[in-house]
């Protein structure tokens, strides 16, 4: 009797293993913390509009770049699938962690201007 396993063959090769798309929760999550400490930084200095925001690109541009670096070891095409422009892209759950967190630093801390 032959027993099959679930796994690539000889001719293939498996694009993704499982363990590293589990261990990309952690780039996630840093990006997350980015976005949360960002939003306490524009929210405690005061920054509206655009300026805001712009605080929120700088932090999802610079926790990218310092997971390329570090993490990646320069070659992010190796390790996502999207590359560089996916560790870039900060998600609509992250944006959204940044106004909620710049909206509550600056009502917290520009209550009585």
């Amino acid at each position: 009797m032959s027993t099959t396993t679930a796994g690539p063959t000889d001719g293939e090769q498996q694009l993704l293993y499982a363990a590293n798309v589990l261990h990309n929760t952690s780039v996630q999550s840093v990006k997350f913390y980015a976005a949360c400490f960002a939003g306490a930084v524009a929210g405690t200095l005061g920054l509206e509009t655009w300026r805001g925001f712009a605080v929120f690109a700088l932090a999802s541009a610079f926790g990218a770049a310092i997971v390329v670096a570090v993490n990646c070891k320069g070659r992010p095409k190796a390790y996502f699938q999207g590359g560089a422009l996916e560790l870039a892209n900060p998600g609509q759950d992250n944006l959204m962690s940044f106004i909620l967190m710049w909206t509550l630093f600056y009502g917290i801390v520009h209550v009585y201007d």
